[in-house]
């Protein structure tokens, strides 16, 4: 190997996440972290967009370091383009298929401007969601990859479901039935599955789903954001039939956003040591007015102090989640969205709870809240990035799933990381009531024996994961790794010429 050409150029890579938020900050994250600890790699993101780019994605790519990482928006692609009533997972996978022609004459550019450099494009690395990016990286001889931005639990799944699929003759998964993970030790109920997998088979969202889950085998390697002490078992479940790099947890050190910081911290400053618990569901999560007024129902009738943030109320639960605004989503609402989510509290609960708890509208700084000392729970939608906040900060969390795979999640942190305690659904209206509101917030936070339990175990894997991380620790391996076979790439490049 050339050793010395290798280090003196620059070793490029390709990023191309999907639409939404969730999945820009752990891509963005990851080519930090990538050119923090390896100085001779650049990165260049090439982003499909549904709409024009959001203020706060707009900032948090203009704060990345400009000599080693630059980005480019492809062109807009329309929501009244997508078909209607796709599943988010499916208007992911449509956008990124549009933006093929323009993503193939942005990576033809960028090869061409690299190499006036002296400089080697080696690997598209994508979203789970934008396995047709495969093709492209084929055409110019480019390594693939997608980064996980769910769990190895997750992909676990991926990977047995084409065989799943194979033993189906009904059009409908059985939501009655339990699925055992082959060769594992790993249970889930049907009816907690993935939603595309509870579609309809003949459905353009399950056979999409599907068809992604079949492509991983011709990827070079899938890079996961988790670490080998959290899911050890699917990760080595992975190994069977993938290269996998577990380099995480891979997390923001701080919110990019101001919105409600000093809101948020000056208030937590004054409260007792893990007395509060956090309420949020990400970036896009939404719920019903009804829900809403359980949650407050439960919260008043608990005692607990409490940082709440909460959105206007939307029947659909994930119609914030492309754009960051529920006006612009493909769901309708009777609620006008130009309202003060404050304004949907119920009567008189801000009053009666005013040295209880805090309600902030829209957004919080979740990373600089889960950090402070004042935080003792979380409850939490169970998108992958919160949970590993989670755990990275010792926080045992209530599992409240709304969308895509969080009910996976959901059923992990419960079941087998125990980590989390989940409340129980009202099977005639799918509403959780005010009462098991109040009763899993006591489970969580007054000190009982399962309570304590989940604490203990939270902080095992908070040190679980410091220690993955640190210089020695098996994710900054994972990684080391996975540089090393790209500069093995650029080798071979130079030794043909």
């Amino acid at each position: 190997m050339n050793n010395t050409k290798t280090m003196d150029q620059k070793i490029c890579i390709a990023m191309v996440p999907c639409p939404g938020i969730s999945h820009l900050i752990p891509f963005v994250e990851f080519a930090k972290l990538l050119v923090l600890h390896h100085k001779n790699f650049h990165i260049t993101f090439l982003i499909p967009t549904l709409g024009s780019p959001t203020p706060t994605t707009k900032a948090i790519l203009n704060s990345l370091p400009q000599n080693t990482i630059d980005f480019k928006f492809l062109p807009q692609i329309n929501i009244e383009d997508l078909p209607p009533n796709l599943h988010i997972a499916g208007q992911m996978k449509v956008v990124v298929k549009h933006s093929l022609p323009s993503l193939y004459q942005e990576v033809n550019t960028l090869i061409t401007s690299l190499q006036s450099k002296n400089n080697n494009l080696v690997a598209l690395v994508f979203d789970f969601f934008s396995s047709d990016v495969i093709d492209i990286a084929k055409k110019f001889n480019l390594m693939s990859y997608v980064f996980g931005t769910s769990s190895a639990v997750a992909f676990q799944f991926c990977l047995n479901l084409p065989k799943l699929d194979e033993s189906l003759s009904s059009e409908f998964m059985d939501k009655t039935k339990t699925f055992d993970i082959p060769n594992s030790n790993v249970s889930f109920k049907v009816k907690d599955f993935p939603d595309p997998a509870l579609y309809a088979r003949s459905s353009e969202t399950y056979k999409a789903f599907l068809h992604v889950c079949q492509r991983l085998s011709l990827l070079d390697g899938v890079i996961v954001n988790s670490f080998t002490n959290l899911e050890p078992h699917a990760i080595k479940f992975m190994e069977d039939f993938l290269c996998v790099y577990p380099i995480g947890p891979i997390i923001q050190n701080e919110s990019n956003s101001k919105v409600n910081k000093s809101t948020c911290i000056n208030w937590l400053n004054n409260k007792p040591s893990k007395s509060v618990l956090f309420i949020s569901f990400g970036s896009g999560g939404t719920l019903t007015q009804e829900q809403i007024n359980e949650i407050a129902f439960g919260l008043e009738l608990s005692g607990c102090n409490f940082l709440w943030v909460i959105r206007v109320p939307n029947k659909h639960s994930s119609s914030f989640y492309f754009s960051g605004s529920s006006k612009n989503s493909n769901s309708n609402s009777n609620c006008d969205f130009d309202d003060d989510p404050l304004n949907y509290l119920p009567l008189g609960f801000s009053e009666r709870t005013k040295d209880q708890g805090l309600v902030v509208p829209l957004w919080a700084p979740q990373v600089d809240i889960l950090g402070h000392s004042s935080i003792g729970g979380f409850l939490t939608h169970c998108g992958w990035s919160s949970c590993l906040e989670s755990v990275f900060y010792g926080v045992p969390m209530i599992a409240w799933p709304l969308f895509a795979e969080q009910r996976m999640n959901a059923s992990m942190l419960e079941d087998i990381l125990k980590v989390a305690v989940r409340p129980k659904i009202c099977d005639e209206d799918g509403i959780v009531k005010g009462e098991e509101v109040c009763r899993v917030i006591k489970i969580l936070m007054d000190g009982g024996c399962l309570g304590l339990e989940l604490k203990k175990r939270i902080e095992e894997l908070k040190f679980g994961a410091s220690d993955a991380m640190s210089e020695d620790g098996s994710s900054r391996k994972a990684l080391s790794s996975l540089v090393l076979k790209w500069e093995e790439r650029v080798s071979e490049k130079l030794n043909l010429f």
